[in-house]
């Protein structure tokens, strides 16, 4: 598959990336210089993840990138070879929401919705260091992902949530 498809890219390097995406093998030719944001919204149809500031301040672009948490607005498609991706969309159990997806629905840590993939991807990647975070470790690790439309009053209830169902007890 090629994306050299835009004006933007026209006389770019291109290069050959071989990674998987949400468990997928994928094997593209892209211009080295693209975003991995604009591979996975543009190109590959991963519309979950959301671009905010474009500089790497928000948050709201967070996906997995081997594992640990990323702004994909900061990372070039040239960078992606032989790497794991798992955006918001990779986090879902077959069809249904995962633990952190449904605290966020159920807890009322979805405003706008806007914030809410890069927040949510911050929250599995903590829950999956820490099942049983304080509040101050859940500021800490939301402290990179900006959400305007809460005081995040819903957002701490559904971390503590999909912490508390992880962790196999009964949500407070």
């Amino acid at each position: 598959m090629t994306l050299a498809d835009t004006e933007q890219d026209a006389g770019q390097t291109m290069q050959t990336v071989s990674f998987r995406l949400n468990g997928e093998q994928k094997s593209l030719l892209v211009p080295s210089h693209r975003l991995l944001l604009d591979l996975l919204r543009d190109f590959l149809g991963m519309t979950g993840t959301k671009e905010g500031c474009g500089t790497g301040d928000c948050g709201a672009c967070t996906v997995m990138l081997n594992g640990r948490p990323v702004n994909s607005c900061l990372v070039f498609a040239g960078e992606l070879e032989a790497a794991a991706v798992n955006t918001i969309e990779g986090l879902q159990e077959d069809d249904d929401l995962n633990a952190v997806q449904r605290a966020f629905v159920k807890e009322g840590g979805v405003q706008c919705g806007y914030c809410t993939p890069g927040m949510i991807m911050m929250t599995a990647a903590l829950l999956e260091e820490n099942q049983n975070p304080t509040d101050d470790e859940i500021l800490f690790a939301l402290s990179g992902n900006l959400c305007r439309c809460t005081g995040y009053t819903g957002i701490l209830k559904s971390v503590r949530a999909a912490a508390d169902e992880i962790r196999g007890q009964d949500p407070k």
